[in-house]
């Protein structure tokens, strides 16, 4: 059978029996599904020989690359010793106790305690709980209320979509559930008008604060939000956001939930978002980068504040997942970690790899479809614009990003699409020779997709 042959063989299969997540599965079908077969270092193969650059860590998630045998030969040693073992009823196990101490010394000082879960969805519904839960030990159970950001991600179960601000999420299945609100994002290219980037970061952030005060802080429990929101399209705040909101909310003893599923362990430079900004969350919300991908993992990150009242005050948590804590993901995310702290890969993130693809990307704004190019470590984003003073965007039904993302693919590189956003968050590995590579590639798509809108009479 030919490469050919094999992938309409399997794009037959797939169309026949696979629900793909946030796809519209009869489009897709028409069109036929790309398929994935291998992956080495920063690159991926698919079923027609491509050789296709990561430009996405696959889904913002492996940070080591794509195939590194320490970790495949660190789980397989795992299940040949344990399998599988729950840890409820009173047990535990040797992995899960090393990556529990192991992340405490990774994480702020104030994160000693972890809670595992299968993702970050589940982390966020996770949290939600316990929350609610600290505040009614602490006497005050009609703090019930959180606060979520516009087009903030948290995960796709029923609490985490809630607590995300996408409205193309909310309109299936009747979301959100009561008791969330959303304030408005630090978004200053999109949102800012004539204020600059501090006034704007300010005033967004005051935004926020009054939100509470009008529903009474009293009544709010906590505020979630990502240090960077990735997949509402690599939103950088202005560096007044955080310090403002972070201090209103301590003022009005809101607790902070950091999101770092996507942020953390090291994609912006740091170990995590929230030192990036300078904040000190009450909980944070891992996965992701904490296996690099190799095994579904996420977990809870609780601080000592409300960890010390869990355990003084609190009874039993009614809660958990069946594989929360598995053997097989902490040996993948004990042995990542161990490869991020022995090769350095956040300290080369911060400052190689990362300043070095940055004064390129930030360049692309010398196009003149493109209205800004910003990056913090490894996750960056470009943003199409039709009038670069007007700060203008597409028209949805020009579908600008989309095409741009299908351009990307066609020339062997993974961008993802965000409205008429491109956003990437390539593997740490990245090296120098790569990354001019990557934005070869960034640059022939964008001259592709301006002769694109050009054609369609959508430029001058």
């Amino acid at each position: 059978m030919s490469a050919s042959e094999n992938t309409l063989a399997l794009q037959h299969i797939d169309a026949e029996h696979h629900l793909h997540p946030f796809t519209n599965t009869r489009e897709l079908n028409a069109r036929g599904v790309r398929i994935i077969e291998s992956a080495q270092g920063v690159y991926l193969r698919d079923t027609e020989g491509n050789r296709i650059l990561d430009g996405m860590s696959g889904l913002w998630c492996v940070a080591v690359g794509h195939g590194r045998q320490d970790i495949i030969d660190a789980v397989s040693k795992q299940l040949s010793q344990l399998t599988f073992y729950n840890t409820f009823f009173n047990t535990s196990h040797p992995p899960v106790i090393e990556l529990s101490r192991l992340l405490s010394t990774v994480t702020p000082s104030q994160f000693n305690r972890f809670f595992y879960t299968g993702s970050g969805s589940e982390s966020n519904d996770t949290i939600f709980r316990l929350a609610r839960y600290y505040w009614e030990l602490m006497g005050e159970p009609e703090k019930q209320i959180f606060v979520g950001r516009e087009n903030g991600y948290h995960g796709s179960t029923v609490a985490a979509a809630s607590l995300g601000g996408f409205s193309s999420m909310h309109r299936q299945g009747g979301l959100p559930i009561p008791g969330i609100v959303h304030a408005p994002q630090p978004f200053w290219w999109g949102n800012g008008g004539d204020m600059d980037p501090d006034t704007f970061g300010r005033h967004v952030a005051q935004q926020t604060l009054q939100m509470i005060d009008e529903i009474g802080a009293h009544k709010v429990a906590a505020m979630i939000a990502e240090p960077i929101q990735g997949a509402g399209g690599v939103i950088v705040p202005p560096r007044t956001y955080w310090p403002e909101l972070a201090a209103g909310l301590k003022q009005r003893n809101v607790l902070l939930i950091s999101d770092e599923v996507i942020c953390g362990f090291g994609r912006t430079g740091e170990w995590f978002g929230c030192e990036l900004m300078g904040i000190e969350p009450d909980f944070m919300t891992l996965a992701k980068g904490i296996t690099s991908g190799y095994v579904p993992m996420g977990a809870v990150a609780v601080s000592d504040r409300i960890a010390s009242v869990l355990l003084e005050q609190g009874g039993e948590f009614a809660h958990g997942y069946t594989y929360s804590g598995h053997p097989a993901a902490c040996a993948a995310a004990i042995k990542n970690l161990q490869i991020l702290q022995s090769e350095k890969l956040v300290e080369r993130v911060r400052d190689d790899i990362g300043p070095y693809l940055q004064a390129k990307w930030r360049a692309l704004t010398e196009h003149p479809m493109i209205g800004e190019a910003v990056m913090e470590g490894l996750i960056g984003s470009f943003q199409f614009t039709s009038d670069k003073a007007a700060r203008s965007t597409f028209p949805a039904e020009a579908k600008i990003g989309l095409t741009a993302r299908d351009l990307s693919f066609q020339n062997g590189l993974v961008l993802r699409a965000v409205g008429d956003r491109m956003v990437i968050a390539p593997p740490f590995c990245l090296t120098h020779a790569e990354a001019d590579e990557l934005i070869e590639k960034v640059q022939r798509v964008i001259e592709l997709t301006y002769a694109h809108a050009r054609g369609l009479g959508l430029i001058a």
